[in-house]
């Protein structure tokens, strides 16, 4: 039987965290270890894992400082630990809708060119309409493999996916270097690009579902975007080559095209102002390198890498 440990990185965990950690212990294919590295133990409680630990799933479970957080070290690091077969990585603010997550990923791998398997994200209730759409325009109910042979055809899209829930082969994972470190963001397109690079497949697995949405401010929007673009100006070996603008366009067109269908046009503007956030973080996370370093700390929503850089 194929063994998989989860890996999940947790900072204040809540509700969603809760839900993860009994659905994820009642799989139909059975996790082999939980691996969580938790940030600042203040925020924690072993109510969390009780689930897991009734059921003997093994839980390895360790705290860090916030400013011991990195995406992509972290990461690794539990990666590293693992000696399972596959590594399914998923988000604290996920999780899943049934008890057949786990093995329909697995079915992906399949095929030995496979080398991640990424979910599709459905909407929590309560998501805003823009929210929705980003996940519909996302994560379409069709699934797909993508290899290097698609960067012409879908550009950035090549490399999308996403640690909110993906599952790799831990032997490729290790021979292809692993999560870069120093990573603020972006951490899991980086990673699928060495993939595609070395001759393997990314998977999309439309019939396996994770819920997770947010309903972000404008002001959030703004430093997430310019945490994005800061991920890619840091990678130019990745992301020069293809743009992030043109698939930002066609997110704009069909969330627009939905108001206008449902007869919202003035949900158009309040959408309009969260578009013009995100490009103008955009825009000076690409230019991060010329801004002064208090305006970086006023643009970031990660503080703590800055810090550290």
């Amino acid at each position: 039987m194929k063994t998989v440990d989860v890996c999940i990185p947790v900072y204040k965990p809540g509700d969603d965290f809760k839900k993860l950690m009994y659905r994820i212990s009642h799989q139909s294919h059975r996790p082999n270890c939980i691996r969580i590295i938790n940030t600042e133990k203040k925020f924690w409680s072993d109510d969390y894992i009780k689930e897991p630990l009734r059921l003997g799933i093994e839980v390895d479970l360790r705290h860090i400082a916030a400013d011991g957080f990195d995406h992509g070290t972290t990461r690794d690091e539990m990666a590293r630990a693992s000696t399972a077969d596959f590594l399914l990585f998923m988000t604290d603010d996920a999780y899943p809708r049934d008890d057949r997550l786990i093995g329909t990923l697995l079915e992906a791998f399949d095929e030995g060119s496979v080398a991640a398997a990424y979910a599709r994200q459905l909407p929590k209730s309560g998501c805003s309409e823009p929210e929705r759409q980003s996940r519909y325009f996302n994560y379409p109910p069709v699934s797909g493999k993508k290899s290097a042979d698609d960067i012409s055809r879908i550009g950035i899209k090549t490399f999308f996916c996403s640690n909110v829930c993906a599952m790799y082969r831990r032997d490729v994972y290790v021979e292809t270097g692993g999560f870069p470190g120093g990573m603020i963001f972006n951490e899991d397109m980086v990673f699928a690009s060495w993939l595609i690079g070395a001759g393997y497949e990314i998977a999309y697995v439309s019939q396996a579902h994770v819920y997770h949405s947010h309903n972000y401010t404008i002001p959030q929007y703004f430093r997430r975007s310019f945490d994005m673009a800061v991920s890619q100006a840091m990678h130019p070996e990745v992301f020069s080559g293809v743009s992030s603008e043109k698939e930002g366009m066609r997110l704009v067109k069909s969330v627009c095209a939905k108001y206008l269908k449902k007869g919202q046009p003035l949900e158009i503007i309040p959408f309009g102002f969260s578009c013009a956030a995100k490009y103008a973080g955009y825009f000076l996370g690409k230019k991060y390198k010329y801004l002064p370093d208090k305006l970086i700390l006023t643009c970031t929503g990660n503080k703590s890498f800055w810090k550290k850089a």
